[in-house]
């Protein structure tokens, strides 16, 4: 009979981490960043790199900063419903409100980004991130497409990663 209870008891508990895990969504990761402040950055802006972007920049609004790079198929992928979601929402309904659409490219260099965004004729502005700095502050791994949405405060609220369905 005790034989029985440990292989028993061990299956129980496995059991019971299935069943949890099953009810989590793959693509949100419980982050250690969510509730603290987002990090400083600054960016070059892909077609004109005088321009930059900063965190300085945002402050007071919610920002959505989507990393992706022309190699990812994924990204490829989300692309398209990324571009219909900023002209149907960002460009005009949510930018009233303060929400910003920030793509950031993980590319090591300008010229195959610029590549990808005008294959896909994109009209939302795009940074570059060659070093993956900002990615590996913001997400803590190098994983694309990754999706990070910073409250008005400046701290992050929530992580996606992989493909999304805009």
């Amino acid at each position: 009979m005790n034989r029985f209870l440990i292989p028993f008891g061990l299956f129980i508990v496995v059991v019971g981490f299935l069943a949890v895990g099953l009810t989590l969504n793959p693509r949100e990761l419980p982050s250690p960043l969510v509730g603290k402040a987002a990090p400083e950055f600054s960016l070059p802006q892909l077609h004109d790199q005088g321009k930059t972007i900063s965190s300085n920049d945002l402050k007071g609004k919610v920002w959505l900063l989507n990393f992706w790079a022309s190699w990812c198929g994924p990204c490829e992928e989300e692309f398209p419903q990324l571009e219909r979601f900023y002209r149907t929402h960002i460009s005009e309904e949510l930018k009233a409100k303060g929400v910003r659409l920030i793509t950031i490219s993980n590319d090591f260099a300008v010229a195959p980004a610029t590549r990808f965004i005008e294959k896909h004729g994109t009209t939302f502005p795009v940074y570059l991130d060659s070093e993956q700095a900002i990615n590996l502050a913001m997400v803590g791994q190098r994983a694309l497409p990754a999706t990070v949405m910073i409250d008005a405060d400046g701290r992050f609220h929530r992580l996606a990663l992989g493909k999304l369905d805009w």
